[in-house]
């Protein structure tokens, strides 16, 4: 059976960039999705149409088919007081190189990277991890299966289901290969862990993330979708 649209697709796959491995998935815990569903890049999807199980594969994605090249307008300083929950500055999540949901002016959750603490800000980065990067990617396709009705409607880990229906377990929390326009409720790369939260700005009721207020929607780069 091929690899086309409304195939569910079990393979594993090495990602490189800068000649160092950003990310896998192992016959043990293998990357599954459904073809034509757009939750990989859009490079990814094409490269594997067709392909059967067995075959393996091999690729260069650029930034543009990627994750964009890095734009240095989406690094600024937010204030510290925009990490602190009921009044109290969140100091365990002010750790240089984490990366952390926050919440923008229009309610959207986008990912930043702690860069620098400094007395009175924070510089945080909402460029995707792999911006501007080459990624090299290779694999072996497992095995290739018609989705199900359900599957269809629903997503192949429940990704359209309303968010209190919603199960996560998807391979490496979004991995290199993942679309990054995926909204809220989907994985993400270097989530934190259970129970930890994320903060919300003071003043806000139950907002829950960190703002960085900006108002202009999440610092997506180099969507090509």
């Amino acid at each position: 059976m091929k690899i086309e649209k409304n195939k569910v697709v079990v393979l594993t796959y090495t990602a490189q960039a800068d000649g160092l491995t950003v990310d896998h998935a192992t016959e043990q815990r293998p990357l599954d999705y459904i073809q034509g569903f757009h939750m990989l890049i859009p490079k990814f999807e094409a490269e594997l149409e067709g392909k059967e199980e067995g075959d393996t594969f091999a690729f260069e994605a650029s930034p543009a088919d990627a994750y964009g090249e890095y734009d240095p307008a989406h690094r600024f300083d937010i204030p510290k007081d925009s990490f602190a929950i009921d009044g109290k500055l969140r100091e365990d999540l002010l750790v240089e190189g984490r990366v952390i949901p926050m919440l923008n002016g229009a309610g959207e959750v986008c990912m930043a990277q702690i860069i620098e603490i400094k007395d009175r800000d924070v510089t945080v980065d909402f460029n995707h991890p792999m911006a501007g990067k080459t990624l090299s990617f290779s694999g072996k396709v497992l095995s290739v299966r018609d989705a199900t009705e359900q599957e269809l409607r629903e997503g192949l880990h429940g990704e359209f289901l309303p968010p209190e229906e919603r199960h996560c377990r998807r391979h490496g929390k979004g991995g290199c290969c993942h679309h990054h326009g995926e909204g809220e409720g989907h994985c993400h790369r270097h989530e934190g862990e259970e129970g930890e939260g994320c903060c919300h700005h003071d003043g806000d009721e139950g907002e829950g993330c960190c703002h960085h207020g900006d108002g202009e929607g999440c610092c997506h780069h180099g969507e090509n979708n």
